[in-house]
């Protein structure tokens, strides 16, 4: 077991090591935009990109804001059951993203996909759909890209497959989007 142990140690570490940061810069200039601009910041996930799409929100919209004594004004898509399932159960899963935002998105918003796979079918079509509205698509995905970093303006590609090593590396890139704010409060200037 302890080999088993020291290998997932060690690919973890490797999966962290090819976090794109030149992309995750790219990432906080445009939260840094839309924070300036006042626009509405959107995530989505599913499974384990649904748990990191909302801790990040919790972050971003409470630690951050409170930081720079500014509000973000942030939603993780996944987060309304009741809404999420009334979409699903009246129109088709693949619609629950895209149908909020059609409530709530707006030219110049930012919207940010999180997945392994990149080819959620839900955060796919949203993501089309944000693209031909005029908002700001980001995907954080594993190395297999997926049809959300080709709609994607910014694509953060994880170099691993692994769901589990993917989403640590995740959020880790979320977490590290938010403590930029919390512990260099001057960004937001």
């Amino acid at each position: 077991m302890q080999d088993w142990l020291k290998d997932y140690v060690g690919r973890q570490k490797a999966t962290l090591d090819s976090i794109p940061l030149d992309g995750v810069a790219a990432v906080l200039e445009a939260l840094r935009t839309a924070l300036r601009e006042d626009r509405q910041i959107f995530i989505m996930g599913n499974g384990g990109s649904a748990a990191n799409a909302s801790h990040f929100i919790t972050d971003l919209g409470k630690g951050s804001s409170d930081a720079i004594g500014r509000r973000f004004r942030c939603l993780a898509l996944n987060d309304n059951v009741a809404w999420l399932t009334a979409i699903g159960n009246d129109y088709a899963y693949d619609d629950v993203f895209v149908r909020q935002l059609e409530n709530y998105g707006r030219a110049g918003d930012l919207l940010i996909g999180v997945s392994v796979s990149g080819n959620s079918p839900n955060c796919v079509k949203a993501m089309d759909w944000a693209r031909a509205k005029g908002l700001k698509n980001i995907a954080l995905v594993g190395a297999k890209r997926g049809r959300m970093a080709d709609l994607a303006h910014i694509a953060v590609v994880i170099g691993d497959t692994h769901y589990g090593r993917v989403e640590d590396a995740q959020m880790g890139i979320l977490h590290m989007l938010c403590y930029a704010f919390m512990e260099k409060p001057a960004l937001a200037a």
